[in-house]
C-alpha cells in the first residue's frame, strides 16, 4: 500500500510543449512510494507525452521534477542516467527486439549496464522470466508468442535492473479481458511483493478501478489537470461533468466519450 509519508516523484507547475504548441500546463503531483498511480483522460489530452517527460524523453518548458529529492533536470545528462536507472518502462507494443530471444531481450540491460558475467545474467534473466510466469519462453522469438505473452517478456525487461519506479504505457491495450485481468494481478504482486511504485498511462477503466489508489485526470480543452484522486474515488464523487462522463463512459455535452 501507498507509504503516505514518502513521495519519490514530484511534479510542480509543468508546462509540456512540442515547440509552440502546448500540450499540458500547470501540471503539479506526488506519486507516494508503493502507488499505483494513474494518467487519465480522453484520447489526445496528453497522457502519453506526460510519460514521456517522466521517464526523461521530453524535457518541460516550465516547472519542476523531482526524483525523490533529486531535481531531475537541473544536473548534466550523467545525473539524469544515474536517476533512470530507477526507472523501469514498459511500453504500449512491449518493444522488444524481433531479432532477439526474449532471453537475449531480457539480458540486454543487463549486458549493457552491469559487469556481471554472462552465467549470472542468465540466471537472473530466467528470475525475472519467472516472476512474470514466462520461464518456458526463453529461448522464444517474439514473433513466436502471443500478444499477452509479449506484454509479460517486456515487463521481465522493465525490471531487469531492479528499479523501484515503474512506468507502463497502455499495459492492458490489445488484450482480451482474461489476459488483462492477469496482468492487473502481476501488477499488484510487483507492488506488493517487490515494494515498487507504478505509475500507469491507461483508458481500461475495469482495469484502473481494480489496480490504481491515486491518479490525475487531463484535460485537452483547457489543456490543464481537471481532477485528482483515484478512478474510483473520481467515480463515484467527481462532479465535473467532463471527468463524471469518462469514468462512466457517457458522451459529454460536445458528443465526445
Amino acid at each position: 500500500m501507498p507509504d503516505q509519508s514518502q513521495t519519490v516523484l514530484s511534479l510542480r507547475d509543468v508546462t509540456l510543449s512540442f515547440g509552440p504548441k502546448v500540450i499540458q500546463k500547470n501540471i503539479s503531483l506526488d506519486v507516494r512510494k508503493g502507488s499505483i498511480f494513474a494518467v487519465m483522460g480522453g484520447s489526445g489530452c496528453g497522457k502519453s507525452t506526460l510519460l514521456k517527460s517522466m521517464i526523461g524523453l521530453l524535457r518541460p518548458s516550465a516547472g519542476e521534477y523531482h526524483v525523490g529529492d533529486e531535481n531531475y533536470w537541473a544536473g548534466d545528462e550523467a545525473h539524469r542516467t544515474d536517476l533512470n536507472h530507477r526507472f523501469g518502462v514498459l511500453f504500449q507494443s512491449g518493444a522488444l527486439w524481433s531479432s532477439m530471444t526474449i532471453g537475449e531481450n531480457i539480458a540486454l540491460p543487463l549486458q549493457m549496464f552491469t559487469d556481471l558475467k554472462p552465467a549470472v545474467i542468465r540466471r537472473l534473466v530466467e528470475l525475472k522470466l519467472g516472476f512474470v510466469g514466462m520461464l518456458q519462453a526463453i529461448d522464444l522469438y517474439p514473433s513466436e508468442i502471443s500478444g499477452g505473452m509479449r506484454k509479460r517478456a517486456g515487463l521481465a525487461r522493465a525490471l531487469a535492473l531492479d528499479p523501484d519506479i515503474l512506468f507502463f504505457d497502455e499495459p492492458s491495450a490489445g488484450l482480451d479481458p482474461i489476459t488483462s485481468a492477469r496482468l492487473d494481478d502481476l501488477i499488484l504482486n510487483l507492488r506488493d511483493g517487490l515494494g515498487a511504485t507504478i505509475i500507469i498511462v491507461s483508458h481500461e477503466l475495469p482495469s484502473l478501478f481494480h489496480i490504481a489508489d491515486d491518479g490525475i485526470f487531463l484535460d485537452p480543452r483547457t489543456k490543464t489537470p481537471i481532477a485528482h484522486g483515484s478512478p474510483r474515488d473520481l467515480r463515484d464523487n467527481c462532479t465535473d461533468p467532463q471527468v463524471h462522463a469518462f469514468m462512466h463512459r457517457e458522451r459529454d455535452e460536445e458528443g465526445n466519450t
